[in-house]
């Protein structure tokens, strides 16, 4: 009986938490299909700020231009980040292997304020001139850790004795990170990059920094807007983000279902060859 009464207080109290977390988020969603013009009621059905959004030739150019950035970061930073999560485990030294892990993971836990202000004066000092380029470097930068942590724990959970069979039977290192490596860490990778996606998509801070004139991302256009009054076209603009990353969610949980398949699926069938040899 307390077992099931705590189960009781603790799916109340979850339920509490997603309806604390999303009521804003469907508060603004609704209020983007408002008549009224603001945020006070609800005054009837409309397209009219939807409609708002896609006329703005300009608001078109920075959602081009933050979906770029995401991209060309989230791809860069998923490679690298590869990279680097393989050059972590397979440090020998475990000094050198928990150095390297730590500095990774001092960037992962160091406020957006300090990585965009050490950002701005790195480029400043270099004479680097802000704008697209600056904000992509910078993407890349604070999306690397994230890659890392995100392969790190499926090349833990790699069996090792795969890579040295392919060896024993005469495959070449090339062979083995194409072949063997790659594949069993690609949920891994899949996951960084993702995440590497939609921080991008999401970050303000570190774009606020080293942004320039003529260049924007949406999370900076959407702040100055709301600074300037309330105009339910922000609504609308926020509300299709959401709707985009919930799709990329939903997405990524697809895959990662149809590869968690696809791994039952080829152990079923060494088992049954393992059975007919026997």
């Amino acid at each position: 009986m307390k077992v099931a009464s705590n189960t009781k207080w603790n799916n109340a109290f979850l339920v509490l938490v997603f309806v604390v977390l999303y009521f804003p988020i469907f508060f603004l969603v609704l209020f983007s299909f408002n008549a009224g013009g603001t945020m006070n009621a609800f005054n009837g059905f409309t397209w009219e700020h939807y409609q708002a959004v896609f006329a703005d030739q300009r608001l078109i150019g920075i959602v081009l231009n933050t979906f770029l950035v995401a991209l060309l970061s989230a791809l860069i930073a998923t490679a690298v980040g590869t990279f680097g999560a393989i050059v972590i485990y397979y440090t020998k030294k475990r000094s050198a292997r928990n150095a390297l892990l730590s500095l990774n993971n001092v960037l992962m836990v160091s406020p957006d304020v300090i990585i965009g202000a050490s950002l701005l004066i790195l480029f400043t000092f270099m004479g680097f001139r802000l704008g697209f380029s600056s904000v992509l470097l910078s993407h890349i930068a604070f999306s690397i850790p994230i890659v890392v942590l995100m392969v790190l724990p499926k090349l833990k959970e790699m069996n090792d004795s795969m890579i040295s069979a392919a060896e024993d039977l005469g495959a070449n290192n090339f062979q083995v990170f194409s072949r063997i490596l790659i594949p069993s860490i690609t949920p891994g990778i899949l996951s960084g990059f993702f995440m590497a996606f939609t921080y991008s998509l999401d970050d303000f801070a570190v774009t606020f920094f080293v942004t320039g004139n003529g260049f924007s991302t949406l999370a900076v256009e959407i702040y100055s807007r709301a600074r300037r009054g309330v105009s339910l076209e922000i609504n609308a603009l926020s509300a299709l983000m959401f709707l985009f990353t919930l799709l990329l969610v939903l997405g990524y949980y697809f895959i990662q279902q149809y590869s968690h398949k696809k791994r039952i699926q080829q152990m079923k069938a060494v088992k049954k060859e393992r059975v007919v040899k026997t």
